[in-house]
This record gives structure tokens, sequence and C-alpha cells, in this order.
């Protein structure tokens, strides 16, 4: 004996194939959704909003040439590297830079107070 459940089933035993076909179709193939929100008061444009939203694969972003989370530091540690190694660089040239300007002014013989290095002689 059968006991019927307690949930129906609202779309019945192929809606999860279906939907998972659907969304392989999706991110296989791509979808672009665009719009166009103006908002107009007597003629005059107050506002206009530009939706674009792409859904699709990795791959297929990347076929597209979408590749913008491989430059972005926050999404790619790849970019994140780049990034911490570009500001590295730039710090120790600006470090050489410094000590290079403070023996500068060592050599002629004045200290960081403006007084006479006691190297020097009467």
């Amino acid at each position: 004996m059968t006991t019927p459940s307690r949930l129906p089933e609202p779309y019945g035993p192929s809606s999860g194939a279906s939907l998972a076909d659907i969304l392989e179709r999706v991110l296989d193939k791509g979808l672009v959704i665009a719009g166009d929100i103006r908002i107009n008061l007597l003629d005059i444009e107050l506002l206009t909003i530009k939706l674009r939203l792409v859904i699709a694969s990795v791959d297929k972003a990347k076929e597209m040439g979408i590749d913008w989370w491989e430059s972005d530091p926050a999404l790619s540690s790849r970019a994140r590297r780049d990034e911490l190694a570009r500001e590295n660089a730039e710090l120790r040239e600006r470090l050489a830079r410094l000590e290079e300007l403070e023996q500068g002014t060592l050599d002629q013989g004045t200290t960081r107070g403006g007084r006479t290095s006691p190297k020097e002689g009467p």
C-alpha cells in the first residue's frame, strides 16, 4: 500500500529536469536583457537609466570578449598579486629616491635640523 505525499507536486515530476535543461542552454548560448528607463517631465528628460544584463557561462563570456573580472583585484587573485607587485615597486622607487635625497643632504654637511655636521671642521 502506498501512501500519498502530503505535499502536492505543483509543476509535475519533470519540472526539475526541464529547468536544468533551460539553465544549461542559457549558460551555453548566453542571454542578453536590455532596457532603458526614462523619466520626463513636460518634455524635459530628468533621468535616464540604461540597463544591460548578460547571463552566460564564464567560457561563453570570454568567447564574447567579456573578461573584466580577471583584472578586478576584488575578484581575481592574479590581479590582486599584480596590483600588489606594482604598488611594491612604486614604494621601493620612492624609498630609493628619498634615500638618495637624504644622502645628498648628509653629503652637503647638514642634518635634518639644519645644523652643520660634526664632520666639518673650521
